[in-house]
């Protein structure tokens, strides 16, 4: 039997500007995304099979463990493109990344499945193909990849990597709730006005020049998903500078204490900006 154990840290998007929507359905965006230490865990393990066998289990009653779960999706593909035909694996998600919140938990776990099995199998698919294979299921995977800072665009999964900002980050999430990127892309697709102020491009030039600016701070799906819910709206009076990540309904306030009591939240505090993606822990 072999066994890994992978960190797949969180993420949030210090930008989302949403460009125009594509023939395949998808939508063109500008990102900056940014990896968080707030992590979930997998235990991989691999033994002899007769066949092949995927297995999934966890601590949350939250997410399904079968094929309809994205890190089931990951070890398929993967034996799929490794040509790996006998094996039993089986994946243990100790999930700490709320769901449905705009953070990329269920991409970075597929991710980390991705990059836990190239290492047990003894590195089949070289890089390339471990990108090719993040961006056949997600948008966010080839960033939970790589990790720290990066300049996202196309559907997400083009990546120039950026000095990472030194950061505090605070969460809040509303409790029972969550925006699924469906949802959050329909409704952006029935604003009148979609112009967005070119925040992206400003803030990849300041990190690249080892600065940073809140006031860049964007996001074109909070915008569109905002006036919809009350809870939303809330967080947004309630925590001056809040920015939505990703999504939603996760919410983000840097180098700051909350500073008010907020019943119904999900409140994570003392979490740090991270300079890798996932990896062996």
């Amino acid at each position: 039997m072999k066994e890994i154990k992978v960190q797949c840290p969180a993420k949030i998007n210090l930008t989302l500007e949403v460009l125009n929507k594509r023939e395949d359905g998808f939508h063109n965006i500008k990102s900056i995304m940014q990896a968080i230490d707030l992590f979930d865990y997998l235990t991989i393990k691999a033994t002899n099979y007769a066949g092949l066998k995927i297995s999934l289990d966890g601590n949350s009653n939250e997410i399904p463990y079968n094929e309809k779960n994205l890190v089931y999706k990951a070890a398929a593909a993967f034996c799929k493109a490794a040509g790996i035909k006998n094996a039993h694996i089986s994946v243990f998600i100790e999930k700490n990344i709320p769901v449905e919140a705009g953070l990329a938990g269920g991409s970075t776990d597929a991710a980390g499945t991705f990059w836990g099995l190239n290492e047990i199998f003894a590195h089949p698919l070289d890089n390339q193909k471990i990108n090719e294979l993040c961006a056949s299921l997600g948008s966010d995977l080839n960033f939970c990849l790589a990790g720290g800072a990066a300049l996202c665009s196309s559907r997400g999964e083009n990546l120039e990597k950026l000095p990472a900002p030194s950061l505090d980050v605070s969460l809040i999430k509303p409790l029972g709730f969550g925006i699924s990127a469906k949802e959050a892309y329909t409704k952006f697709s029935l604003l009148k006005d979609k112009t967005v102020p070119g925040n992206t491009d400003k803030m990849a030039q300041l990190l690249r020049n080892s600065d940073f600016s809140r006031d860049l701070l964007y996001n074109s799906l909070e915008i569109a998903v905002i006036d919809d819910y009350d809870v939303l709206k809330f967080i947004k009076n309630a925590i001056p500078g809040s920015m939505m990540s990703g999504s939603g309904p996760t919410f983000f306030v840097l180098d700051e204490k909350i500073g008010c009591s907020l019943e119904n939240m999900l409140v994570i505090e003392g979490l740090r900006t991270i300079s890798h993606g996932v990896r062996c822990v």
